[in-house]
């Protein structure tokens, strides 16, 4: 495999893609027929045959042979988050004690995982073992760490979907259908295919893997579950776009050139908002291709800064005080001719086919917004959401003034002659003059649109993407075809469509919000437009399987019943052993660290006391800071110690606790407090405590060392 890392000079496109078996690969070793019916399947979602397998098969084997290949793996995305992979050897035996490297259509197609071992919500018992990888061929086969990784889906025996990439591929297809028939109507008769599109930017933390190795809480949770804000955080907002130190330059040129080799859009790189934070973002690709593509992104993210002695934090909210990591979510909608579908044009008033579109989506969210809630929901991005760094919980869509200004115009039956054609003229002669965007960005809004996109701002930065987009493609497939039957019916199309346009701008105005989600005012606002609020994790994973919901994902056969009842399973499960595991750890940190240190501390300021009282009648010493200091940490180890107690009590009563749901809304409504004021008492100790002697590096060092 190619090395491109010594040789600076070496021109990107000279080995992009070079570890993936794309389309120039295929169209160079495979027959033409071959590479013709794979190109359909790949464009069109039509069956590959099971002869043409064979041929991908034996020809993806001596690419990957020659590139230093031994062994392959279907690559899939479980529940669990990550990725998983089960390497097999392309060793074949022959008699004799020969052996010949070979990978048949059959191993290409199908392989074979213990379904039991990952999360399957009870749609696998311990003892009912057996599951299915099923080749995805519309997602590019690559190479890592020298073994032929191949993107699959995964099943049960029983044929439920364990993973988070089925579903992505099934919505994919209900959009595909739906808008199909949408541009039908408008007379289009030569797209046969219509895709979504994802650009997501993720956003991460790099910190000096020392600082790392220290922190019982990092290596166990993925954050911090004690430390005292240091004197600096990002008040001045010199680290957003600031220089790159050397270290983070380093790291972020060898995750380029990995990235690249994989056919990964890299393309823009920058400090984010806190000390020691981060951004990537790529360019838009198929929402498939993009969810694999994000998922090899972090990994290769946590490998790479280990070489550069650093280490790589995707938790929602590594540090307490400052801003956390997102995933921006970038979602449009094209046509297989290039039509975005989300591109108001010149005059949107008159882009009928746009609006449409609009309507569909608007109309989407304010239907099924807390399905959209579910997509954000994880033990991890409930420590982010809704501070003045993400969005709130209530979900909104930001569409910008001056298309706001169409929709009422098309509302109200009025004229609109001015859109979009405000310029800026910076008043000096050798700068361009250029023409102001039609929407602004508005960070504060879950969903805003971008010009031709809209983005999904809520996602933590450890999601998978999958499940917004199986989420979102549902729902738009689902607006999009009820549109179509309504038209499909009409004497007169066009009379019809404009009632239609009128009708859903109307009747779902309430979910537009242009302002500052931050603001106290949208709060009691949302209210009054019954826009739905769930604050955690836990009040939106029990709306998961409302009938409308399941008959949603059943009628776009997207997600069966007991599909969806296994995923509310999984991330009650999920969350529960996630603040769990978390709580564990701050007990175990508490006792046999900070207490420890409390105590001593203690006994030194006391000696320190003995000592000036015994020399004072001498010398006129007076112990008053010390006895202050005294006092002030031995009341606060006691507190500390009483918190220690307390959590250790709400562990164990949650323990005797059957039902995933009430388990999960005592780990919210007990654990969780707990916890915090568990961290509160701490974190005023290490305020008061040396340095030195505190256990573990403090914010001042692990944020500002690289």
């Amino acid at each position: 495999m190619m090395n491109q890392n010594s040789n600076p000079n070496v021109s990107p496109d000279s080995y992009f893609g070079c570890n993936v078996f794309n389309e120039k690969v295929m169209r160079d070793r495979l027959p033409k027929k071959v590479y013709e019916a794979v190109m359909c399947t790949r464009r069109m979602g039509t069956p590959l045959p099971r002869d043409a397998a064979d041929v991908v098969a034996n020809a993806m084997k001596d690419w990957a042979v020659e590139m230093g290949c031994t062994h392959f793996t279907h690559w899939f995305q479980p529940m669990t988050g990550i990725t998983a992979e089960k390497h097999d050897a392309f060793l074949t035996p022959l008699p004799g004690g020969n052996v010949i490297l070979d990978m048949t259509g059959k191993e290409l197609i199908k392989g074979e995982s213990d379904a039991s071992s990952f999360p399957s919500g009870g749609l696998r018992a311990t003892f009912e073992a057996r599951g299915y990888t099923a080749w995805d061929p519309t997602s590019d086969a690559f190479i890592k760490d020298r073994t032929l990784c191949i993107p699959t889906g995964f099943v049960s025996y029983t044929g439920e979907v364990l993973d988070k990439k089925t579903p992505l591929l099934r919505s994919m297809e209900a959009v595909s259908q739906a808008t199909v028939r949408m541009l039908r109507l408008f007379g289009n008769t030569k797209v046969q295919r219509v895709v979504t599109n994802v650009g997501p930017e993720q956003e991460y933390f790099l910190i000096d893997k020392s600082s790392y190795d220290a922190r019982e809480d990092l290596i166990l949770t993925g954050r911090t579950l004690f430390g005292a804000m240091p004197p600096k955080g990002e008040e001045m907002d010199d680290h957003y776009f600031g220089n790159l130190t050397q270290r983070v330059s380093d790291f972020m040129r060898e995750l380029d050139v990995e990235l690249w080799k994989l056919g990964i859009y890299a393309k823009t790189e920058h400090n984010e908002v806190a000390p020691a934070q981060h951004e990537l973002a790529p360019v838009y690709t198929t929402s498939n291709i993009a969810a694999d593509h994000n998922q090899l992104t972090m990994e290769l993210m946590k490998k790479i800064a280990l070489k550069h002695d650093l280490v790589c934090l995707l938790h929602e909210k590594p540090f307490a005080g400052i801003s956390g990591s997102g995933k921006h979510n970038n979602w449009s909608i094209s046509t297989d001719d290039g039509q975005n579908l989300l591109d108001p044009g010149e005059t949107p008033q008159d882009n009928l086919q746009f609006l449409l579109v609009l309507c569909a989506f608007l109309k989407g969210v304010r239907e099924y917004a807390p399905l959209i809630r579910i997509a954000s929901a994880s033990a991890g991005n409930d420590c982010r959401l809704g501070g003045n760094e993400a969005p709130p919980t209530v979900i909104s869509v930001f569409i910008g003034d001056d298309l706001q200004m169409v929709l009422d115009a098309i509302e109200q039956g009025k004229a609109l002659d001015d859109f979009g054609k405000v310029r800026f003229n910076l008043g000096v002669n050798a700068m361009p003059q250029f023409r102001k965007d039609t929407t602004d960005r508005n960070r504060t809004s879950p969903m805003a649109f971008t010009g031709n996109k809209f983005e999904f701002r809520m996602l933590g930065s450890a999601d998978s993407i999958s499940c917004f987009n199986f989420v979102m493609n549902t729902i738009f497939a689902h607006e999009i075809t009820e549109f179509c039957e309504e038209l499909e019916k009409a004497d007169d199309f066009q009379t019809a469509l404009h009632e239609l346009i009128v009708r859903s701008i109307r009747e779902n105005k309430d979910i537009i919000f242009n302002g500052n989600g931050y603001g106290d005012e949208w709060f009691k606002e949302c209210q009054r437009r019954n826009l739905p609020n769930y604050p955690s994790t836990v009040e939106s994973l029990e709306q998961y399987d409302r009938p409308e919901f399941v008959a949603l994902f059943e009628e776009m056969n997207v997600l069966n019943k007991s599909e969806i009842s296994s995923r509310k399973e999984i991330l009650l499960d999920n969350y529960s052993k996630t603040v769990f595991i978390e709580a564990k750890t701050m007990l175990d940190i508490a006792r046999k660290k900070i207490l420890p240190v409390c105590i001593s501390y203690t006994k030194q300021l006391c000696d320190a006391i003995i000592t000036k009282q015994n020399i004072s009648p001498m010398l006129n010493i007076s112990s008053a800071v010390e006895d202050v200091l005294a006092s002030q940490i031995s009341d606060l180890t006691a507190s500390l110690y009483d918190s220690i107690e307390d959590l250790r009590e709400c562990l164990s009563d949650v323990s005797r606790i059957a039902s995933s749901l009430e388990k999960a809304k005592t780990y919210r409504t007990s654990v969780i407090p707990a916890m915090s004021r568990l961290r509160t008492t701490a974190d005023a100790l290490e305020v008061l405590i040396p340095q030195e002697q505190w256990p573990f590096p403090a914010y001042s060092e692990i944020l500002y060392n690289i």
